[in-house]
């Protein structure tokens, strides 16, 4: 007797696979074995391919790591040199060593626009000269041609009053925006007396704020030797509002007040400049920033306390700040017109505070580009403003 087949599954793949022909079978076979063997290379090469790429990684990672450690070794040793040798710090608080424009020659004045302007030194002190520049009214353009010291010393004893400017650290008394503004200044009738700090531009000596100081008094005392009762007013910026302060208060302690000290730019003390200036940001939050940076200031006898002198001077006060001034950020300056105007010492005087907008894009040192100056130079002077 026969059996019957129950595994129907069994018969039907029987039949299909009876029915595909010998070719379709060789194939099929073919393929599947040409499957096997390029997976089994790909399989074999893998291995070295993966290991490859991670020995570059791990390279990579190796140099970054090293590169990132080197960087880490440099930002923490610049604060331990600073702090290991202070005069360091001095020279970038006065960057006296960066002059710009750097081929200007200071004794040719002309080269730089200034026509009118001559070119002389002092000495304040013996085996000390400083570069001076005197630039006259421009109406007064044509008969400066050719003259001589005497001549442009005679012009001082003129109506015009004489305008002293003390000018901020790096560069020299030839920068461009500072010859701008004697332009300015002098198209307003205005002589302009400058001059490179003791250690600036082509200056003799070694830069500190005594220094300085007392270079601003011997050139302040020079020219007022030299224009009798005519108004002289002092322009500070920067750096120079610093200077300013401090030679005007000594001007005040001793019953000589000028007629005028005007602030461009000005900060409260070097402290808080220090501090609130854009090259300090990398290590503001750094524990130990005070006594790393700041106090290395102070032991180079460096102050430019301008929030303390105000409070000892008493002439009118006019503080120029542009609101998008990154050197010496805005607050700083609103916040000495705040404790000026509280200062009793300069109770009955003006004291004015004039800011530009962040539109008008001034910024540090632009402000002499105002079409408004003119007009703010002449309400603040009042009646003593020069008629061209």
């Amino acid at each position: 007797m026969r059996k019957r087949n129950n595994s129907p599954t069994q018969d039907n793949d029987s039949s299909v696979t009876k029915t595909l022909p010998d070719s379709s079978l060789k194939y099929c076979n073919k393929i599947g074995e040409g499957n096997t063997d390029s997976g089994a290379q790909y399989n074999s090469a893998d291995p070295d391919k993966t290991m490859g790429r991670a020995f570059r990684r791990r390279g990579l990672l190796w140099r970054l790591r090293r590169m990132l450690m080197w960087l880490l070794g440099f930002y923490l040793a610049i604060p331990v040199i600073i702090k290991l040798c202070p005069s360091i710090q001095a020279k970038l608080v006065f960057l006296n060593f960066v002059r710009m424009p750097y081929f200007i020659d200071l004794k040719r004045p002309h080269d730089q626009g200034l026509n009118h302007t001559h070119n002389f030194y002092l000495q304040p002190e013996e085996g000390i000269n400083i570069g001076v520049w005197h630039t006259v009214p421009t109406h007064m353009w044509k008969e400066a041609q050719g003259k001589d010291r005497e001549w442009y010393e005679g012009t001082l004893q003129s109506f015009h009053p004489v305008m002293l400017y003390l000018h901020g650290n790096a560069g020299t008394r030839g920068g461009d925006h500072r010859v701008q503004l004697y332009k300015v200044l002098s198209s307003l009738g205005y002589h302009v007396v400058t001059f490179d700090y003791r250690g600036w531009g082509d200056s003799e000596g070694s830069p500190s704020e005594k220094g300085m100081t007392s270079d601003a008094h011997f050139i302040y005392q020079w020219v007022k030797q030299r224009i009798g009762r005519k108004p002289l007013y002092i322009w500070g910026h920067s750096l120079g509002t610093g200077v300013a302060t401090n030679l005007v208060r000594h001007l005040c302690e001793r019953g000589t007040p000028p007629d005028s000290l005007i602030l461009e730019s000005p900060f409260t003390n070097i402290r808080e400049e220090a501090k609130s200036h854009p090259f300090s940001m990398v290590y503001r939050y750094l524990p130990g920033f005070d006594w790393f940076f700041l106090d290395s200031i102070t032991a180079n006898d460096i102050r430019f306390a301008s929030d303390e002198n105000v409070n000892h001077i008493s002439c009118p006060v006019l503080i120029l700040h542009a609101e998008d001034d990154t050197v010496v950020p805005f607050h700083l300056g609103k916040k000495l017109y705040n404790i000026a105007a509280q200062s009793k010492s300069l109770s009955g005087h003006k004291v004015q505070f004039i800011p530009f907008p962040v539109s008008l894009g001034y910024r540090h040192k632009f402000i002499y580009r105002s079409p408004e100056l003119p007009h703010i130079l002449s309400d603040f002077l009042g009646t003593t403003h020069p008629h061209v």
